[in-house]
């Protein structure tokens, strides 16, 4: 494979959480190494700041320090 090539792979995959500025709940869940569950629950407590639009929940990345 030449520099070119890896190159364009590279611009082609998906970001990686860290790389975006919202997390989904279960991106999130992997990051802080807890359950789904668990971090819904902090949501819906005020613990993790989260984003509703409609049912979607976005978690802001910058206020977890990802």
């Amino acid at each position: 494979m030449t520099h070119r090539q890896t190159a364009d792979s590279r611009q082609e995959r998906t970001p990686a959480p860290t790389d975006r500025h919202t997390l989904t709940v279960p991106e999130t869940a992997r990051l802080l190494g807890i359950s789904d569950d668990a971090t819904y629950d902090a949501v819906q407590r005020g613990d993790i700041p989260s984003i509703r639009i409609g049912q979607k929940i976005s978690i802001p990345s910058a206020k977890l320090g990802a």
